[in-house]
């Protein structure tokens, strides 16, 4: 069994991990297949692993996760609760879509000595923060990022942006751990049609995603291409209601068709030959690196860390966010066979962004024996 040394006492490791992630049979994953993969890794290292989500679930294989829920309360307050009530020795805490530098990060550290490992998976607005949001962040920095031994982004982007918010001061302490796919149920499509092809978007729908610049852009394409494209859109949210009334003003409807959430999506990319992704936000998509793995080039815009994996014209085409022209000249352009992608993108995504590699990253920082 491997063993954390802390003040020269020699101990088993056990983790708890903090996801602020609801748990959705409907809805699974690249991050779900993520836990589900390091917390077997951790078990074959003799870790023992404490998950705290908002909810409980059996899909997939979380029956085989030890899961103590937050009833949809705040997991952070569950954990301090938790902490409490079941003085448990943890030689680290990991959080994920939890909000970094928080009194909450002072508070459990009051509890056990561990080592607190925050993954940042949050886009920031295009625009940035506001300057009272800004100078927020940076006394919160100064006040609790001391408690964090180590901060992870997904992207390069992500790091750039964790620094600019808590100040170089965590700079030596943060690093970029990729996200990864796993390949085993993406199918990869074979012949990628040049002429009229056909699209997906697989998003949750809300605002940030921009899926209003999309419907804006096919407003305005030629009326024999507007008559016949295809776009079906993945994904539940809020904003449908808003995206329906738009289609609607732009007499565009026919283009587009509401597929909901798919639990099997990742194996349903290979039914098309382009991703759209008009985001406005943006980490590092999974959606993006899951559509490349089916051999299904994508055309986004160049927030976060898209441009980190996707390179114009050779595995897809990136234009400028909220530029509905643009969105439009490409959309037109690859439709009509005057731009395409001709080599596999599944290559690249095998060589950097696999499942088993993220997986292997995060447990080398835990099986480190420093705290």
């Amino acid at each position: 069994m491997p063993l954390f040394y802390h003040n020269g006492m020699t101990e088993p490791k056990k983790i708890a991990v903090l996801c602020n992630y609801e748990l959705l049979p409907e809805r699974v994953g690249g991050m779900d297949y993520f836990f589900w993969q390091f917390d077997s890794r951790c078990k074959e290292n003799g870790i023992q692993v404490d998950w705290f989500f908002p909810n409980q679930s059996d899909h997939g294989e979380y029956a085989t996760l030890t899961i103590f829920d937050s009833g949809y309360q705040s997991v952070e307050n569950y954990f301090l609760g938790f902490c409490k009530s079941n003085p448990t020795a943890y030689t680290h805490i990991i959080t994920h879509f939890i909000e970094l530098c928080t009194s909450f990060f002072y508070k459990i550290k009051q509890f056990p000595k561990a080592k607190i490992i925050a993954v940042d998976h949050n886009p920031r607005p295009i625009a940035g923060y506001p300057l009272k949001k800004r100078i927020e962040k940076r006394i919160k920095g100064i006040l609790f990022s001391k408690y964090i031994a180590v901060f992870v982004g997904v992207s390069d982007y992500t790091v750039a942006e964790i620094i600019r918010d808590f100040g170089s001061s965590v700079k030596n302490k943060t690093l970029t751990i990729y996200n990864g796919v796993v390949f085993d149920y993406i199918l990869e499509r074979t012949n990628r049609s040049i002429l009229h092809p056909t699209f997906l978007t697989a998003s949750h729908l809300r605002e940030s995603k921009g899926i209003q610049d999309l419907i804006a852009a096919v407003a305005l394409l030629p009326s024999v291409i507007k008559k016949a494209i295809k776009i079906d859109l993945y994904g539940n949210g809020p904003y449908k209601s808003i995206l329906v009334e738009k289609m609607k003003q732009h007499d565009v409807v026919s283009c587009f068709t509401f597929m909901g959430s798919s639990p099997n999506l990742k194996a349903l990319f290979s039914n098309y030959d382009y991703m759209l992704q008009p985001t406005h936000m943006e980490c590092f998509s999974l959606s993006i690196l899951e559509s490349l793995a089916a051999n299904v080039p994508v055309i986004t815009t160049n927030v976060g860390g898209n441009e980190e994996v996707i390179v114009s014209g050779e595995n897809g085409f990136v234009y400028k966010a909220k530029d509905v022209l643009a969105l439009k000249d490409i959309l037109e352009a690859v439709y009509l066979g005057h731009k395409k992608i001709e080599t596999n993108t599944r290559t690249l995504v095998e060589d950097c962004f696999s499942l088993t590699t993220m997986v292997e990253h995060h447990l080398s920082l835990v099986l480190q024996n420093n705290s």
